[in-house]
This record gives structure tokens, C-alpha cells and sequence, in this order.
């Protein structure tokens, strides 16, 4: 059981109010337990975590490059075991170092059979170096590297489906969560550190300094990712969808519209070839995952 009253990523970081990923920690901390140790990458929350010599970890948390972490938590989790230990051994990494940067050394790791959980907190651009985009961003995000004008309505790339691609690995257990609903991502980072073998959570921590949004409404955002079905919350095991949450969706524009991100599909005018675009994206993930709830009439 998730013992909620842990308070293992200390407060009095130097995170952005609102911050999504701040909160992801906190939560991933209190899911996992205090027998865990993190490898954690380069990225926003390293920077803002870890400002020597200050810590918020309140267990034992080793930095490692941008591609890395995978490799390190490799190595960590066979010194245990040659050990005889039974520590968990997270990898906390940001969206670039997962989707991009560390893709080799996330292979090698999985398909090694490492005993590693690793959670990727997804904030769907580099949003520690200036808000590039990444390989997470969403289709037509306005990115400082994917910038929407007169030749460009943003990130023209779809967001890489990371957890089917740990799926073909054979990981054991892969799963998406969201900050908008803690208990729901501190119950699967616990069966996530208690499945044998290497398994994967992302996680969707809504960036209100990247995406342009107030501080105080990041659990807003993050419901209404999932209330439209441009991200689901679902878990996989050995391969098979076993859960997604089911909502009445909301069209896309209330998502689009919250965010500074998405502005230019509505300003000059409402682009409504490109908002129906990414509309497909949703009714696309609801197919997939069958996670409609006809309303009532």
C-alpha cells in the first residue's frame, strides 16, 4: 500500500509555481518508497532539485548525463543484486533525455531485462534550456525550435509513442499517468517497482512556464488532456492494454485554448483545418484505447 503521508522530495526547490514535474517527483517518491534509489538525468528537474549544495531528495539520487541514466541505473541495479539487496531502482528522466537524447541506452537497458523502473516526466519540450522542441511535443505546438508563423503552424512531427516502443522490448509492465490524478500515479509507480523486470511509466506534467499557462491551474491542464483523449491514462501488461481510464470527451479546443502554446490556431482567426487535425489525434487515441463514455441523453 502507498503510505501518502511520506514526504520524500523535500520543499523549497526552485521550481516554477505550478510546476508538473515538482509535483511528478513528490508523488513518484511517495509511490515507490523510501527503499529507492534514483538515477536521474540532466534536465529541469535536476537543475531545479539539486542546486549544489542543496538537495530535495530525501534518498539516495545520483546525476548522470543527458543520455545516460538508463546505464547507470544498469549498473546500480546489478551492484545490488551481486550485493543481494532489494533496493528499487528508479531512472527520473525528462522528455528529451527519454524520447530523444537516451533512446540507446533505454534499449540496451530494457532489453538487457535490467530490474529498473524507469519514469519519463513528460513536459513535452526542453523546457530547461529555453522550450526546443522535443520528440514529445505535441502536432503544432509553437516551440522556440518549431515556431508557428507565417511559414509554420508549429511542430509538424506527431508526439513518438514511447510506451508502444518499450512495449515491443517485452517490458512486463508499461503504463501513462498524469499529476492531475495522483493516487492513480502513485499506485502504478508502486506496481511499476514491484514488477520484476525493466518497466515504464510516463508521466504528463503540464509545464505552465513552456506551455503558457497561469501556475495555479496545472491540474486543470493536465484534466483536460485527458478529458479530450490527446493524452490517456492507461496500463499495459506483457504487452496487452489491461486498463484505460474511459471520459466523456471534450472536444480539443478547450485544451488548445488554455495554453499560449496553441494560440495561433485561434488568433488572427480560428484555424479549422489544423484544430480538426489534431481532433483526429484524439478520436484516434479514443479508438485505440476505448476509452469513450457515450453521454446521456
Amino acid at each position: 500500500m502507498v503510505d501518502t503521508s511520506l514526504e520524500l522530495f523535500g520543499c523549497g526547490h526552485r521550481a516554477c509555481g505550478g510546476c508538473g514535474p515538482a509535483l511528478a517527483a513528490r508523488l513518484i517518491l511517495k509511490g515507490a518508497g523510501e527503499n529507492s534509489i534514483v538515477a536521474a538525468s540532466t534536465g529541469c528537474m535536476e537543475v531545479f532539485s539539486t542546486p549544489y549544495p542543496e538537495t530535495a531528495w530525501q534518498v539516495p539520487w545520483i546525476h548522470s548525463l543527458f543520455e545516460n541514466a538508463s546505464a547507470v541505473a544498469s549498473g546500480i541495479e546489478a551492484s545490488l543484486k551481486r550485493q543481494g539487496r532489494s533496493e528499487h531502482v528508479l531512472c527520473i528522466c525528462g522528455d528529451g533525455a527519454t524520447f530523444d537524447i537516451g533512446m540507446l541506452c533505454i534499449s540496451g537497458a530494457f532489453e538487457r531485462g535490467h530490474d529498473i523502473t524507469y519514469i519519463c516526466y513528460d513536459n513535452e519540450a526542453y523546457m530547461n534550456t529555453g522550450v526546443q522542441r522535443s520528440g514529445a511535443t505535441p502536432y503544432d505546438a509553437s516551440t522556440t525550435t518549431s515556431p508557428a508563423g507565417k511559414e509554420s503552424f508549429g511542430n509538424k512531427r506527431p508526439k513518438k509513442d514511447m510506451p508502444q516502443i518499450l512495449v515491443a522490448h517485452g517490458a512486463p509492465y508499461v503504463a501513462t499517468a498524469s499529476v492531475a490524478y495522483p493516487n492513480d500515479l502513485m499506485q502504478k509507480v508502486e506496481r511499476a517497482v514491484n514488477t520484476p523486470g525493466p518497466c515504464y511509466l510516463q508521466i504528463h506534467a503540464p509545464c505552465s512556464t513552456g506551455w503558457g499557462f497561469e501556475g495555479g491551474k496545472t491540474m486543470e491542464i493536465g484534466k483536460l488532456a485527458i478529458q479530450t483523449g490527446l493524452w490517456v491514462n492507461f496500463e499495459m501488461v506483457d504487452g496487452e492494454i489491461a486498463k484505460a481510464k474511459k471520459v466523456v470527451r471534450k472536444p480539443v479546443d478547450e485544451y488548445l485554448m488554455a495554453q499560449k502554446r496553441f494560440r495561433h490556431l485561434f488568433k488572427p482567426a480560428r484555424n479549422e483545418e489544423e484544430i480538426a487535425k489534431i481532433q483526429a489525434i484524439a478520436d484516434a487515441n479514443a479508438a485505440k484505447y476505448g476509452i469513450d463514455i457515450k453521454p446521456k441523453e
